[in-house]
């Protein structure tokens, strides 16, 4: 069982497997919500503990088009915890248990900032990785 929550707990959810990837993206949207690197889970797998009507989604004009959820008391991001997809992106903070993953990429280099460093030997690519 891996558990998760928001800094204030206001927040709390389990997830029933781990998450299927992790990854890290570096645009300017991510960095500034918080939530750059981040977990893709089922959402089958996900399970709130509570404190799902403390959740906020902020949804971006377009051409962006995935919302960012945080809490509303605290502001912790939460990535896409909201969304009503079969598999997307939570942020990797929100998690309190320890994963056996490790980050499989880095998306929207070319946005990263000169004092952010890559160190470790994930595939980069300037967007979004090409599908495999």
């Amino acid at each position: 069982m891996i558990r998760g929550s928001c800094c204030c707990e206001a927040v709390k959810f389990e997830l029933l497997a781990e998450p299927s990837m992790m990854g890290t993206c570096h645009c300017s949207r991510c960095r500034k919500v918080g939530a750059s690197t981040i977990v893709f889970v089922k959402k089958e797998d996900l399970k709130w503990i509570r404190g799902k009507e403390q959740v906020a989604l902020y949804q971006p004009e377009p051409p962006y088009k995935y919302g960012r959820c945080f809490c509303r008391i605290c502001g912790t991001s939460l990535g896409e915890i909201l969304s009503e997809e079969d598999s997307f992106p939570i942020a990797a903070n929100a998690l309190d248990t320890e994963l056996g993953l490790k980050n499989q990429f880095h998306e929207f280099v070319a946005e990263k900032p000169s004092w952010s460093d890559i160190c470790d030997g994930a595939k980069q690519s300037d967007k979004h990785p090409a599908s495999s």
